[in-house]
């Protein structure tokens, strides 16, 4: 819309503040902003009024630097002739939220979006950082489709813990086989995970925050280098102020995600998060996230388009190092040069910087080369996911990058039948009894038995727990076993290291294959030709069926009621169902309150 008066183009936020057909609404939404200080030539000057989605708070540890880097991004957007206005978004903790923070994605975007579209804002600047932060503000940004940017917060410093370097998350996992093989006690148990935490930001691992903040770096959806900068340095300042000057710059250009988040940008995302040894979750969070820019992407995409892109990136847990060094090696950017250099990229995407990604990735290559290594000397060739289907499921997925040696050669090196296991399968009805009965001698769990947990699923939990990556009983762990096959319909934390086959769907509370698995059924896993099958005739299946559905938990709280009543499955991102029917909404304005 055009201002009469001025010639310019009129922004969202005059419809509130300056509407001359309307002033007496004008009044009202004018008043209260009186009253700490705001002038009426401020709102009405027609300058963009820039919201800033605080993400961080006490309960929020991993984005609580935000509080502080607000004030930059203050500082960005004044200095570019805007104004700034704070508010909070839905807290989602990963670490801490019970029964999982997953439930909470959904529910932070159903707040942002209302935000978004219901308040006088021209604009956003995307606070993240932990795990569904991310996801959860893009998800939002595209459906009101205002101009939005990314800010991430970073991650931790480096950690050390003896000489030896924790990592976030990764530390736990690994201390805890420690642990039950009795080469560690407690005490030092809770001292290395204290020792992975040396300062503000999220987790130092390539994880799911890491991930997701570098997947929205690749979509073009923050400015170039944002993702790996450590929460601790003087550049995440700068990249605030930057970032807020940006946004004001956004609004005046009129550069919305939907000119941004296409189908080739989205690819993109998938061949970085293979290079980077990206986290599991990203399978759920970037389908989410296109589906609400009304993108298609394909369950088969990530096997399709990410699955021969090499693993360049040596940060654990695929690989050694943390998100520091991964940040002065070149950090996103280097691993994007080389990706674009082979061909894989497509450098002609549009991006917030209003420049093309190639154009923002010139003289960006790595400056150390043992962390971030050249295209053509990967750590691994062929690291993405594999795509699965089969009796059990319809869709799931396994991260190779993180596939050991010793695993592969000990379940899939079978001469003749390589990429092939088959072994029996121990059930188990969520985390609950897999705590109780993993150490149950009358399970005969051994060396080849295949590890299976259900009802962790969007439904069945509810929110999908990231509890998949089960380790082996103690008395596999003291001979050296320090991972089993292992098949879920949950998810796993992304600094993992356990290539388990997760994100089934459809999942056991769903009616899925897993729903009539038994201890003691032969399952064959054929990553060749990517199928995952339990051995047991259709007509046992179906008289299984009679004995219906293992039970799950009864809803806690009246979300989880709502949430189990629209999620879909992970392999379609466990989004709202219908929620995706609602984009671009901020073309229409919202009707007046009075």
């Amino acid at each position: 819309m055009t201002d009469e008066k001025t010639g310019k183009r009129r922004l969202r936020s005059q419809d509130w503040f300056d509407n001359r057909d309307h002033i007496d609404m004008a009044a009202i939404y004018l008043e209260r902003f009186m009253n700490y200080g705001i002038t009426p030539e401020e709102l009405r000057s027609g300058k963009p009024v820039i919201g800033i989605a605080q993400s961080g708070s006490d309960l929020t540890p991993c984005n609580r630097h935000h509080v502080d880097l607000a004030k930059r991004v203050r500082d960005g957007i004044r200095d570019a002739g805007g104004i700034p206005i704070e508010f909070p978004t839905h807290p989602i903790f990963e670490n801490c939220k019970r029964p999982t923070a997953a439930l909470d994605r959904n529910l932070a975007y159903l707040g942002l979006v209302e935000i978004l579209y219901g308040y006088p804002l021209d604009g956003v600047v995307l606070t993240t950082g932990c795990d569904k932060t991310t996801p959860s503000a893009l998800m939002a940004a595209s459906t009101v489709d205002i101009p939005a940017i990314v800010l991430s917060g970073g991650p931790m410093l480096d950690g050390w813990h003896e000489s030896d370097l924790a990592g976030s998350g990764t530390v736990i996992w690994r201390s805890r086989r420690k642990l039950a093989a009795g080469t560690m006690d407690e005490e030092e148990f809770l001292q290395a995970a204290m020792d992975s935490a040396p300062s503000i930001g999220h987790c130092n691992t390539m994880g799911t925050a890491s991930t997701m903040n570098a997947l929205a770096e690749a979509l073009g959806m923050s400015l170039t280098g944002c993702a790996a900068i450590p929460a601790a340095y003087r550049e995440r300042g700068q990249m605030a102020y930057r970032t807020g000057r940006r946004a004001v710059e956004l609004v005046l250009e009129d550069i919305r995600p939907s000119h941004i988040l296409s189908r080739d940008a989205f690819l993109n995302a998938i061949r970085v998060n293979s290079a980077i040894g990206g986290s599991t979750n990203a399978q759920p969070h970037l389908m989410a996230m296109a589906k609400h820019a009304g993108v298609e992407l394909k369950p088969e995409d990530w096997q399709v388009h990410g699955y021969d892109i090499p693993l360049l990136a040596d940060v654990q847990p695929a690989g050694r190092f943390l998100g520091e060094r991964f940040h002065r090696a070149g950090g996103v950017p280097a691993i994007m040069r080389e990706l674009l250099d082979a061909g894989k990229l497509d450098g002609h995407c549009p991006t917030v910087t209003g420049r093309t990604l190639a154009e923002n990735l010139e003289g960006r290559a790595a400056t150390d080369r043992e962390v971030i290594r050249p295209y053509g000397e990967p750590l691994k060739e062929r690291a993405g996911f594999l795509v699965l289907k089969g009796n059990l499921f319809d869709f799931a997925i396994m991260k190779t990058s993180v596939i050991s040696p010793e695993f592969r050669v000990r379940y899939l090196s079978e001469p003749g039948r390589e990429g092939t296991f088959e072994g029996k399968a121990a059930v188990f009805d969520g985390s609950e009894d897999y705590h109780k009965r993993i150490n149950d001698p009358a399970l005969g769990i051994d060396e080849r038995t295949i590890l299976v947990i259900r009802g962790a699923g969007p439904l069945g939990w509810p929110g999908s727990a990231e509890v998949v990556n089960m380790q082996p009983p103690d008395h596999l762990l003291k001979r050296g076993i320090t991972s089993l096959p292992t098949i879920g319909d949950g998810r796993q934390s992304g600094t993992a290291d356990s290539p388990s086959i997760l994100n089934a769907s459809p999942e056991s509370a769903a009616g899925g294959g897993l729903a009539w698995l038994r201890s003691g059924d032969v399952i064959r896993i054929d990553l060749e030709n990517g199928r995952c099958d339990m051995l047991v005739e259709a007509a046992e299946i179906e008289r299984r069926k009679a004995d219906g559905i293992p039970p799950v938990p009864a809803d806690a709280t009246p979300w989880q009621r709502l949430y189990r009543k629209t999620v879909t499955q992970l392999s379609d991102g466990a989004v709202i169902e219908g929620a995706a029917d609602f984009r671009e909404i901020a073309k229409t304005p919202p009707r007046h309150n009075h």
